[in-house]
């Protein structure tokens, strides 16, 4: 497609036609698919092209000519602004239906074997979509123009940072925390790690909050080890904010996407925080992955029970299994769970948290699956199912490998990126029968979903 068909600039007429991965509306014209961030399937808008590539064009939003039914008047102030949320202006059922076609979207850009047959089930919602994030990340600056530091997230494919302090998915109690953890390096002048003259020391604020116990992380990620006025801070941190339990200081020194480093100190407190899952409790370190919703983690795992349906004395092996939330929710009924994650610390908390419940028939390993699971194999030791809930790249191509030429009888994929586990099941769908797909809505008022797969062994 040639790229002269639009330019940029160029003010145009529209009839949107769906909603892309993104959340971005996609209209068309004489066949160049033009995506529309802040546009709804069946609205006419006028937009004007922004930039244009040789199979699509990107533009802005000018008006809502005929709007849509479902538009409603998002309710955060920063949201236009702000990259975190994309749907806030899509009323809440019409994102669930969103979330189960974006699966039959990617499903049919891939076209796994049999695929067209596949049951997609409807996405299962929060009934209330507002105030569930337990894990606040927001980046530091110093605001020449308010003479102050803030914190806040990114503009969509930005480095420009929107200031936030009320945040309408956050945990409440994070974002109280952020506000006065702001109030405090703006009292004391600490420095502010600035990109373009390569000076400063604090990067990043991270609060994260265990629902159920109502205790708070707050982690401080620094370009090096120091922390200037670290006993002041912490003296007034516990003073103003009772609920925290534990301090880290995290060091990124590199210049990199990952907000984390390989280091991290315990400042104050102790080193993890508590939570609970279905009567379940784990200690959750800085570092470790831990499901961002935890109302709606509880739905998760019990699609993924339901869907492995694990009977007495069968064997799981629970890939990329962070502090063990998945396999230690059934450990109760299996012969054994075994684990495995790359970040050594994770392991330590599935290590604790299984001793803490009681359970001995848990193993947890540091390592990759498709070199974990071939070496238990040849120790002799056959899952009978297993369940992968991999990062948003998906499942590393030696694993997919290794899962098809060591195929348990049960497997069960938890994705949280619907392109990656369309391609991903491309190579399963040769080995294992697809039963069904399950959406879960765990990020309310966003693009992202995620999706519980059944499959079970061809010919078992």
């Amino acid at each position: 497609m040639s790229q002269t068909i639009v330019k940029p600039g160029q003010s145009l007429k529209l009839k949107v036609k769906r909603l892309g991965i993104n959340g971005e509306g996609i209209a068309y014209y004489r066949r160049l698919a033009i995506f529309i961030p802040g546009a709804l399937p069946n609205e006419e808008v006028q937009v004007t092209i922004t930039t244009t590539e040789a199979k699509y064009a990107q533009a802005k939003l000018q008006q809502v000519i005929k709007a849509s039914p479902q538009r409603i008047t998002p309710p955060c102030p920063f949201y236009e602004r702000c990259g975190g949320c994309q749907l806030q202006h899509l009323a809440y059922p019409a994102q669930l239906t969103f979330k189960k076609d974006l699966l039959w979207q990617a499903l049919s850009k891939f076209k796994p074997a049999g695929w067209q047959e596949y049951q997609l089930l409807p996405t299962i919602g929060m009934t209330d979509p507002w105030h569930y994030r337990n894990k606040a990340q927001f980046q530091l600056r110093y605001d020449d123009h308010l003479k102050k530091i803030v914190a806040g997230l990114y503009e969509g494919d930005s480095h420009r940072l929107v200031a936030i302090d009320a945040c309408p998915v956050q945990l409440p109690d994070t974002q109280e925390a952020i506000n006065t953890l702001v109030r405090l390096l703006n009292k004391y002048q600490l420095p502010i790690f600035n990109e373009k003259k390569n000076s400063g020391i604090l990067k990043t604020l991270v609060v994260r909050s265990g629902l159920a116990t109502g205790e708070l992380q707050v982690v401080f990620v620094t370009v090096t080890n120091k922390l200037p006025q670290k006993n002041t801070l912490l003296r007034e941190i516990t003073e103003r904010l009772p609920q925290v339990v534990s301090i880290m200081q995290n060091v990124q020194s590199r210049k990199t996407s990952l907000v984390m480093g390989e280091e991290t100190y315990l400042l104050w407190g102790k080193e993890a925080i508590s939570e609970e899952l279905a009567e379940l409790r784990f200690d959750l370190s800085a570092r470790a992955f831990f499901q961002l919703n935890p109302i709606q983690t509880t739905v998760l795992y019990g699609e993924a029970a339901k869907a492995l349906d694990l009977q007495d004395q069968e064997t799981l092996v629970d890939a990329y299994c962070g502090v063990g939330t998945i396999g230690l929710s059934m450990a109760q009924k299996a012969k054994e769970v075994r684990g495995m994650d790359v970040i050594p610390a994770a392991i330590t908390d599935a290590k604790n948290n299984a001793a803490q419940m009681g359970f001995s028939n848990t193993r947890y390993e540091v390592g990759t699956a498709e070199e974990l699971l071939p070496k238990w194999l040849q120790e002799g030791f056959r899952p009978d199912a297993i369940v992968v809930d991999p990062p948003r790249t998906g499942l590393d191509v030696k694993l997919r490998q290794a899962l098809k030429r060591y195929p348990a009888k049960k497997l069960v994929y938890i994705s949280c990126n619907v392109s990656t586990l369309a391609r991903d099941l491309v190579e399963l769908a040769t080995v294992y029968d697809v039963h069904y797909l399950q959406s879960v809505d765990m990020f309310p008022q966003t693009a992202r979903c995620e999706v519980v797969v059944k499959l079970t062994l061809k010919n078992a």
